[in-house]
């Protein structure tokens, strides 16, 4: 293992790495990669109306942080998790209210830095949009 001091930003970038993955394989080598660096990360995908998904999303965001053991089991880092997934989604939202996304989340935690990031494609027929969303959050 590696002693280095990883702080906000690069835990950010790592988050986006995590949402930019195309498949599961490559998904799982970043993990194990980030994880013989002493950083948790986890990654899920999602698709649907956007309004009508962002509870999902939030909930699929926490779910998959529990999963992979970034956050453990409690009030306050489930909270953390939620407020950065909200953060995220809050940005996109005035390019995708009312229409389809899909995309994925990317999560990476470090000590007390998590950070989530949102990475999506807004559908309207053939004319596809696409956005990032990143939040930022300390767990004591």
């Amino acid at each position: 293992m590696q002693n280095n001091n990883y702080g906000s930003k690069k835990i950010a970038s790592i988050a986006i790495k995590m949402a930019l993955t195309e498949s599961r394989e490559e998904e799982n080598e970043r993990k194990e990669y980030y994880n013989t660096l002493e950083i948790k990360t986890a990654a899920v995908d999602f698709g649907g109306e956007y309004l009508a998904s962002v509870k999902k999303i939030i909930e699929r965001t926490i779910v998959a942080a529990k999963r992979e053991n970034v956050i453990k089991d409690i009030h306050s880092e489930e909270g953390a998790v939620a407020g950065a997934a909200r953060e995220a989604l809050s940005q996109i939202m005035p390019k995708a209210i009312g229409l389809n996304v899909g995309g994925k989340v990317g999560i990476a935690r470090y000590k007390d830095h998590i950070s989530v990031c949102v990475f999506l494609g807004i559908g309207l027929l053939h004319l596809d949009e696409v956005s990032i969303g990143l939040a930022h959050r300390t767990i004591a």
